[in-house]
């Protein structure tokens, strides 16, 4: 009959979408749409018949710049905290 406990030396799964590495290509994804952006501003400034829609490539810019610093503060925040069992080993 198996056992109804779970170990407590168990290493915690983290999630994929969590990984350093989708973090990274997030904004790497990002920075080509915050270039995208800028792109359509500049578009949008020299043709009169698009100055209205200003707005689009803006809004594009300024989700992806928050976007992308929030995944940089994730990933910073990852690597310069550490667990209470990493400075255990450490000493």
């Amino acid at each position: 009959m198996p056992s109804k406990k779970d170990p407590v030396f168990r290493k915690a799964v983290i999630p994929w979408y969590r990984s350093g590495k989708v973090y990274i290509f997030a904004i790497i994804f990002m920075l080509l749409v915050f270039f995208f952006g800028i792109a359509g501003i500049s578009v949008a400034r020299e043709i009169e018949a698009y100055s209205a829609y200003i707005w689009v490539p803006v809004v594009l810019v300024v989700m992806s710049t928050v976007m992308i610093i929030t995944t940089a503060y994730r990933l910073i925040k990852r690597y310069t905290t550490r667990t209470s069992d990493d400075s255990l080993l450490s000493r």
